[in-house]
């Protein structure tokens, strides 16, 4: 048995992947590696929820073990790290039945997930890649789709073309980690954007505006952000903080009107107490002529 697996493993025809969990995004991702012409082995521990990559062509996999066994590539697309965790850790250490494979994770968790997670692997001689899955289950095989990975820069370049399938992917660094943090934080600026735009609709909403006549105003002030993302970012690698549009001392007093304003709103005040607190601060240690972007850098600065 381990002859026949090494020899498969090494074949360069074989481009067999398993996929593991076949809920949306797992039979999503099953049916866009077999609409490209990849052979597919799934598994699913309620076996008939696999009904619908099984007729699209998959192979049944009788065990998770199985599954990753016989593949140099297995995606896991279970429903949290805990359940991919408790799937994992059932594997036995698998270097004699052939080379190391990979595993690669499309299930959002933290950091400290994907650590630990690495770590399980590893001691099951797995290779390993995290990734942040940004997509929805229809999007999946198409460039709407975006998919950032994390891990060893080998296991990447060796499955790329075959990640390329699923949608646009990204390599952000050997840390298994890492994948996790831009996941994590960009859905985190969704939800500060999208709660933003909801917290303003309250307020006006309350004030009589249409807001379907807000909206048209609302994309202009969000436009100014997206447009001015890259200079921000800039400004930050650089440590440098001009005033831009208003300086410190001139959003001080607009932040305090702000926060008055969304003291009775149902959707909070969106951290506004926090950012005045960290600008009141830079202004008081004499940074008051600094632009917006110097909340980053703590106290200690001085206008220059």
């Amino acid at each position: 048995m381990a002859t026949e697996l090494t020899d498969q493993l090494n074949d360069p025809l074989n481009d067999q992947v398993s996929v593991l969990g076949t809920g949306a995004i797992g039979t999503a991702v099953a049916r866009a590696l077999l609409a490209a012409g990849r052979p597919v082995r799934v598994w699913n521990r309620t076996t008939s929820r696999a009904s619908v990559a099984l007729a699209a062509g998959a192979e049944p996999a009788a065990t998770a073990v199985e599954a990753v066994a016989t593949s140099p590539l297995t995606l896991v697309c279970l429903t949290d790290q805990f359940a991919a965790a408790s799937v994992l850790s059932s594997l036995p250490r698998l270097e004699e039945a052939g080379p190391r494979r990979t595993v690669v994770l499309l299930t959002t968790g933290t950091p400290d997930e994907a650590a630990a997670t690495h770590r399980l692997l590893q001691d099951r001689a797995l290779h390993h890649l995290d990734a942040g899955v940004q997509t929805a289950p229809e999007d999946v095989g198409s460039r709407r789709a975006r998919f950032f990975l994390a891990g060893e820069r080998a296991d990447f370049d060796r499955h790329r073309q075959t990640l390329e399938l699923l949608g646009e992917v990204r390599w952000v660094g050997a840390d298994p980690t890492a994948a996790a943090v831009w996941d994590l934080v960009l859905f985190g600026l969704w939800y500060d954007a999208q709660l933003g735009l909801l917290r303003a609709l309250e307020l006006t909403r309350a004030a009589g505006v249409d807001p379907h006549d807000f909206a048209e105003a609302a994309v202009g002030q969000l436009g100014h952000v997206v447009a001015g993302a890259a200079a921000t970012a800039d400004e930050v690698a650089r440590g440098d903080y001009p005033a831009g549009p208003a300086s410190l001392a001139e959003h001080l007093p607009l932040l305090r009107q702000l926060i008055e304003s969304r003291r009775s709103a149902r959707t909070g005040d969106g951290g506004l107490v926090t950012a005045e607190r960290l600008v009141a601060d830079l202004v008081s240690d004499g940074a008051g002529d600094l632009g917006l972007t110097a909340v980053l850098a703590g106290p200690g600065l001085s206008a220059g």
